[in-house]
Order: structure tokens, then sequence, then C-alpha cells
């Protein structure tokens, strides 16, 4: 294949509710799409990407105008160089710009579907997924109050969620882990996301966590802590998690041999892209460390390729794949519908949904187009 054009789709869509984290609120999924057309043998393909990076370098160091920028004049100029580009060499191609997984893996994932359509062949068959429907777990934001949280999560309790993910921050983390277990119990998988907002000082905080039963914690210290996760690991009953750490490959082996996750959120944005982020499952499978699949509030597309991702047989929790409407009033592909626990793996060409060009135009905010040469 050779890359003939980008355009780069910068969009707002707005939140069902707002969506509160240990570092930020959003009320706006803000992200830009990837549009890349190609010349192939079977004539021109287009394929779709999406950046997970969010609008401010909060999560990680990537955010939306760098991404568009980095994009625009290093790493789409580097792909309009090569003459036969494959999903497989994006990575290689690209190795020396410094950093940007994101906005790398937005680009991997536009080829991967061009690649995909050239071949006639789901995504789900092309990373070897195994099963038809996977477990939907739900990202359950920081609220207001005590009793706001226990009545979201029984509202997606009753919804039939197989999971509940619940942010927690310091200030607003045992009182609401506590009253959402005294309201339904301990017959529903719950786990807590930290987002890095503590420290090693705060163990013995930490520790009180234990006493709930819980399928892990995620990310309780900085990115950089794996040592210190290590130590907090031997500290604490709970399962450790980590997710913002695992940046690589080589990372997650790191954080394996030092003992400092028992469990490893895979989200393929943060790590570079889909195909590393299979490198991950692999390597975690290989040592028995249980994966599960993180979410970064993706629109149906990126929701789609997530699902296919989590169809292979080392995704043994549930994930953040949830259904489109638990964020979105209305989507920008076909609705990702969340039923009796799951959702259900597209089986079309490519990641098995489409961009509404209508949908587009409505959320749409800004478009760059690059050409070779400019």
């Amino acid at each position: 294949m050779k890359l003939k054009s980008v355009t780069l789709h910068q969009v707002s869509i707005p939140l069902v509710t707002p969506f509160e984290t240990s570092f930020m609120k959003e009320t706006e999924k803000d992200c830009y799409l990837v549009e890349a057309v190609f010349d192939t043998p079977q004539g021109e393909i287009t394929g779709w990407g999406e950046s997970v990076a969010m609008i401010s370098p909060l999560y990680s160091a990537e955010y939306v105008a760098a991404g568009i920028d980095v994009t625009r004049r290093w790493l789409a100029p580097l792909l309009f160089d090569v003459e036969d580009l494959s999903a497989e060499t994006v990575s290689w191609h690209l190795r020396h710009v410094i950093g940007h997984p994101m906005a790398k893996s937005a680009l991997e994932m536009a080829v991967i579907e061009a690649q995909l359509k050239m071949h006639n062949q789901p995504f789900k068959d092309y990373v070897g997924g195994v099963v038809d429907s996977v477990p939907s777990g739900v990202s359950v934001g920081i609220q207001d109050s005590v009793e706001e949280t226990v009545r979201v999560i029984g509202g997606y309790l009753e919804e039939g969620y197989a999971r509940i993910k619940l942010k927690i921050k310091p200030g607003k983390d045992i009182a609401p882990v506590a009253a959402v277990r005294k309201a339904f119990g301990d017959d529903f998988g719950f786990q807590v996301d930290a987002n890095a907002a503590y420290t090693l000082v705060d163990a013995a905080h930490l520790r009180r966590l234990d006493e709930f039963g819980l399928l892990l914690i995620e990310q309780p210290l900085g990115e950089a802590d794996i040592r210190q996760h290590a130590e907090l690991a031997k500290l604490m009953d709970t399962p450790m998690c980590l997710d913002e750490s695992i940046v690589s490959a080589e990372a997650a082996a790191d954080a394996i041999m030092l003992g400092a996750t028992s469990v490893i959120n895979i989200k393929p944005g943060r790590v570079g892209g889909f195909i590393e982020a299979k490198k991950i499952h692999d390597l975690a499978a290989a040592h028995g460390v249980a994966v599960w699949h993180g979410g970064m509030v993706e629109t149906g597309l990126g929701r789609a390729a997530n699902a296919a991702l989590a169809s292979l047989p080392g995704f043994t929790l549930p994930g953040d794949i949830s259904g489109s409407n638990r964020f979105f009033h209305e989507d920008i592909t076909e609705e990702i519908v969340m039923y009796d626990g799951k959702v259900d793996v597209p089986t079309g060409v490519g990641f098995g949904v489409s961009i509404d060009p209508a949908k587009l135009e409505r959320f749409r905010t800004d478009s760059v187009e690059i050409l070779p040469g400019q």
C-alpha cells in the first residue's frame, strides 16, 4: 500500500454526564480521527483511526493539538515516503520520532483498517480473537457525594454490566467504596482506579481497601513508580494493576519481573498501537499475568477495535468496553450495544463499523488535510 493523503478531523462530542477522574473532569469527548487514503492493488482504499489523546496533557504528556501537529509535521511525512506500507511496519518507520504513542497508534489504526479492507478481513480474525462477544465493564467517574456514587453504580448494575470500576482520589476513596459494598454486597466484580493520585506514603491508608474484596486497585502511584508499586504490592492483599506505567512490552516485562503488578490494563493508544498491545497480551499470558482491556472514552470506532482485541484468550477480566450510550447520546458510528453484560465483537470487514458523514460534520470542530510534499 502507498499512503496518498491523511485528513485529521478534530471532533467534540457531548457526554451524557460529566466524567471525573483524579486529574480532570470531562464534559465532551475531544479527540481527532484519522482518515487515510491509500493506493493499493485493489484501487483506492480509506482506513480510519482514532487518537485517544485528551484535550489536556494530564493523563499523559500527549494532548489533541500536539498529536495533530506531530502527525502533520513528522509522522505522516515519514509514512508518505514508504513505498510498500503495512500495518506491521508502521512502528518501525516511525521509530525515530521519540514518544507520541497515541498519535502513532491512530495512524497505525488507519493503516490496519485499510489493510483489512484490502484483504476483506475483520479485525478479530487478524488479531486471532477466539470469542464472539466480550464481557462489558463500566468505568464510573468520581461523583459529588457518596449517595450519588451509590445511585449511579446501582443504575449500572441494573443495566447488567459485568464489572464496575470506580475512579478514586484522596478524600474520595474509602467512604464511597464502603458504601457501595454495603448497598450491593460482594456478589459483583468491583475495582478502583486512582490514576496515579497517591504516593507510597499513603500505603497504610490504601491498605484499608483490602477489606472490601476488590478485584484490583489500578495505578495507585505515579507512572514512573514501578519499584514503589512493587513495594505497595507487598503491603496490600488487593491485586495491583498497572495502567499508565505500561507504555510498551518492555515496560510490561520489567513490571512483571519486579513484582509490581499481577494484572495489566492494556490500552493500545497508550502503548503505540494494537500490534504492540497484542505483544503485551502475549507476554502477560506467557507469565500467567491477567490482562483486561482499558478504555479512553472512545467513539464507536475505537470501541469496536477494542472489542476485537479483547476477544483474545488472555483477556480474562471484564474490560472498559461499555455500550455507546454509557458516554454518548449519539455516537459517530453505529451504536455499540451492551446487552446481558457483554458487547458483541463486530464481524464486518475492517473494524466492522463506519463513520457516519453527517455526524462527523455535526461534531467536527476543525480538520487538517496532509498531502505528500507539504
